[in-house]
């Protein structure tokens, strides 16, 4: 089976060479890379087209968000099974083989790979046990891939009508789910791994979570979950407050039964995870755990309703 590569970019220079190293380095080499460029204004160009180690087609569509660069570069792939992968991270060596071997059996239509932190320093650390789930903690049949380690055919591509354009960010989500509907659950092959580094500041983080709950407005994604996020931050944690300093200081010691909950499963993965940090380190990154995982849910809450916004705007297209 001829197998495709797609790959999105956009000013990647500082983080490409990691990639294209390891996309030569595969012990299944892609029959052909095909990267769309969305109007990079550094040395990402430059360094895609030195690229002489395996073959790569480069598409220049400058103002294309992530989806529109998707659909293009697939539509101009001639492999049968597309992996995709993303900027910013490095491949397993084994990556694209173990991503494509599912397909030997023909029933298989989509493979969903798995992604794992790339810490470089003791906040990268904290930032990758707060915000990216374990191996152990995913149940295949539930398990919706991030774009920077999916593959599928071609055909199911085209089935679900490609990556909706109409959104800049989440827009992986929606292609899952439309899989989904179209032709069933993704199969799953944890090994297939992409080595991903986390958001190297808080300023960083808030900006991605903003984004990604935007998308989730514009796309009506997650209501339940921003519903809860909204009564307990903006409800439930003042009314405590509240009572504790009307009725009996008792009540605060509800906080100190439901924060422990809201930072364990960081600190629990970040247990797993800190081998090489020194003792101090160690307590440095469990108490970035808290400001990382409130940070992120300010961003959420502050971006959920500029979504929602926009789509009640343009509500006819994004319907």
């Amino acid at each position: 089976m001829r197998t495709s590569v797609v790959v999105t970019v956009l000013n990647e220079a500082a983080s490409l060479p990691a990639l294209l190293d390891s996309l030569a380095a595969q012990t299944r080499p892609a029959d052909e890379v095909v990267v769309c460029d969305g109007g990079s204004e550094d040395g990402t160009v430059a360094l895609l087209t030195a690229e002489t180690r395996f073959p790569l087609r480069l598409i220049r569509r400058p103002g294309a968000n992530i989806s529109q660069g998707r659909n293009a570069a697939i539509a101009a792939a001639q492999g049968e099974i597309i992996a995709v992968t993303d900027a910013g991270v490095r491949l397993d060596p084994r990556w694209l083989e173990r991503i494509t071997a599912p397909f030997a059996d023909a029933d298989v239509l989509a493979v969903a790979g798995f992604f794992l932190p790339d810490p470089q320093t003791v906040f990268e650390v904290a930032m990758g046990a707060t915000v990216l789930p374990e191996r152990r903690e995913i149940v295949p049949a539930r398990f919706l891939p991030s774009s920077r380690s999916v593959a599928f055919r071609k055909t199911v591509w085209e089935a679900v009508g490609g990556y909706p354009e109409w959104l800049d960010y989440c827009e992986d989500l929606i292609f899952d789910f439309r899989v989904l509907e179209t032709v069933g659950r993704f199969h799953f092959a944890p090994e297939a791994i992409v080595h991903f580094r986390p958001r190297s500041s808080l300023r960083a983080f808030f900006v991605q979570y903003y984004r990604y709950a935007r998308g989730d407005g514009k796309a009506d994604l997650w209501r339940l979950r921003h519903a809860i996020r909204y009564l307990t931050y903006l409800l439930a944690g003042p009314l405590v407050g509240l009572a504790g300093a009307l009725v009996n200081p008792w009540w605060w010691s509800l906080y100190l039964l439901a924060l422990p909950g809201m930072f364990w499963p960081g600190w629990r993965r970040l247990a797993h995870q800190w081998d090489a940090l020194t003792p101090a380190q160690r307590v440095q990154a469990a108490a970035w755990v808290p400001l990382i995982r409130i940070t992120g849910d300010v961003a959420k809450m502050i971006g959920y309703p500029v979504g929602l916004w926009w789509r009640l705007k343009h509500r006819a297209g994004a319907l």
